[in-house]
């Protein structure tokens, strides 16, 4: 290898290892403002559709097979819970409590009440941590990743349940609530 050769390489090797440890010294790639804004964002969002469903259609199911409303929204809230007391350390008030299943919840009032109260759960879960903590490991079952991923993987999953619950809502003849994308 001839020294111009030898040095491109070389260069090459420092460009790369200057990327790659500037990108791991960033730590994680959302702030806790970014986060509590996004969860701030997808509370008010599914409140708009806990405010479209009719009373009536609050234990609508599709079909027999599948979770009705209520359901869907109190399987979204348990993951709130459970996600963030997982990324916070924070004691999830429902552990060991499948909310789809308390009847006491299937009412339009209480529904509202405990879907937006495990939003507030989760912002709260947020503003008590630090973007350096983001980027600590948590354990979930047998899965480790950071308390980042934990969180983007609960923002995932509400915004995926509360989807699903459009049908159930175009279904009772409402016009459900428009995208809420910022």
């Amino acid at each position: 290898m001839t020294s111009t050769l030898r040095f491109r390489f070389m260069s090459v090797l420092l460009a790369l290892f200057w990327v790659l440890s500037t990108a791991q010294a960033a730590g994680p790639m959302t702030t806790i403002s970014q986060l509590t804004t996004d969860w701030q964002r997808a509370r008010d969002y599914t409140k708009e559709y806990l405010d479209a469903m009719p009373e009536d259609g609050v234990n609508f199911k599709p079909t027999p097979e599948i979770r009705s409303f209520a359901e869907q929204m109190l399987h979204l809230a348990n993951a709130n819970y459970n996600f963030a007391a997982m990324a916070s350390g924070k004691t999830n008030p429902f552990q060991g409590k499948k909310m789809e299943e308390m009847s006491e919840l299937k009412t339009k009032a209480a529904l509202t009440k405990a879907v937006l109260d495990s939003y507030d759960f989760v912002i709260d879960a947020v503003k008590g941590l630090t973007d350096a903590q983001l980027a600590e490991n948590v354990k979930m079952g047998q899965r480790e990743m950071t308390r980042e991923l934990a969180l983007a993987k609960a923002f995932e999953h509400q915004t995926h349940h509360r989807g699903q619950t459009t049908i159930y809502i175009r279904m009772k003849g409402v016009k459900p609530p428009n995208e809420k994308l910022f």
